[in-house]
């Protein structure tokens, strides 16, 4: 052995984040390093000479997996994969498998170079990250009283949830992959508010406002909008997210409590029999009617903003 290789050797020896070692062409382990012992369990003076496939299942070996991951890597020159596999204490943990066919300048094959790393904590934390995203994604999809779906950078829909549906009433397979601009008026696809909406949320980070908006059958709805954008990880904008919700009934009670409020103060301004004015916590006159002027003989201007004692003789005061 030259210097180079027996540098080589203490080095694939010394890793100990990765199980590197070598089988021979029927299968049996020929080295260990430090990362195989940690990984697995054995000690070297426990496993060189045994075959790899004591690493598997007993299931994994009555179907001939270990045999089967060697022919493949036999024929094609690598085989790389993800499974359980077992430790010598016989508790099992994910793994990030390769096997490389091993061949001489002749193309002989002497035997397989076999890697392997402890994924458990990573696929943990990877089954976890997708329950997460499951469970938001269910939440979404379920929400019915808010139109909740995505745009791409272009303003194509991209996902639809069930509140949608029911505000808008298209259906995803009738949706995705169209313009958002379907939603609004002519008059506002044609002032061109589509595109500024996107505009203004990728430059303020939040574009929120209400205004008509129109279904799938052509009536209109009165909308409360907000659109984020969403960034990746890297800060590149990847798309909007959406977030609609149905306003028109509150809109229209609005409506009529203004209107019931305007009329209400037309009435009592109207009223010239009585002085009808408010006063606030203080005492100050914050209204005035025309009974009040006439009554009192102020004009609105001159009193509003007085202490209403301005009434009273200076022996009451």
């Amino acid at each position: 052995m030259n210097a180079g290789d027996d540098v080589y050797r203490r080095l694939v020896e010394g890793i100990t984040d990765y199980a590197i070692y070598m089988l021979d062409v029927d299968g049996m382990v020929v080295t260990w390093n430090a990362g195989a012992q940690k990984a697995k369990g054995y000690a070297a003076s426990e496993i060189v000479g045994r075959h790899f496939s004591c690493f598997y299942s007993v299931d994994e070996r009555l179907d001939d997996l270990p045999g089967r991951n060697l022919e493949t890597a036999r024929t094609t020159g690598k085989y790389e994969a993800e499974g359980w596999r077992v430790r010598k204490d016989g508790a099992r943990f994910w793994a990030h498998v390769v096997i490389d066919a091993l061949r001489d300048p002749n193309g002989r094959l002497f035997g397989f170079a076999k890697i392997t790393r402890d994924f458990t904590e990573q696929r943990r934390m990877r089954d976890h990250a997708i329950d997460h995203e499951r469970r938001f994604r269910y939440l979404v999809q379920s929400v019915t009283d808010y139109a909740i779906y995505m745009l791409d950078t272009d303003g194509i829909v991209s996902n639809w949830n069930a509140g949608a549906k029911r505000t808008k009433g298209y259906s995803a397979d009738e949706i995705v992959g169209q313009h958002f601009s379907c939603f609004y008026t002519p008059e506002d696809r044609d002032a061109g508010l589509p595109a500024r909406s996107l505009a203004k949320s990728l430059h303020d980070g939040r574009f929120e406002t209400e205004g008509w908006r129109v279904r799938k059958d052509g009536t209109r709805f009165w909308a409360h909008v907000v659109i984020d954008p969403i960034f990746d990880d890297d800060g590149e904008l990847f798309g909007f997210a959406k977030v609609t919700r149905d306003r028109t009934e509150a809109r229209a009670l609005q409506e009529q409590t203004r209107d019931h409020e305007r009329r209400f103060r037309l009435l009592i301004e109207g009223v010239t029999d009585y002085a009808i004015y408010m006063l606030d916590i203080n005492g100050i006159v914050s209204n005035w009617n025309a009974g009040a002027q006439r009554a009192k003989g102020y004009v609105a201007s001159e009193i509003v903003g007085k202490h209403f004692s301005c009434f009273y003789d200076p022996a009451d005061r």
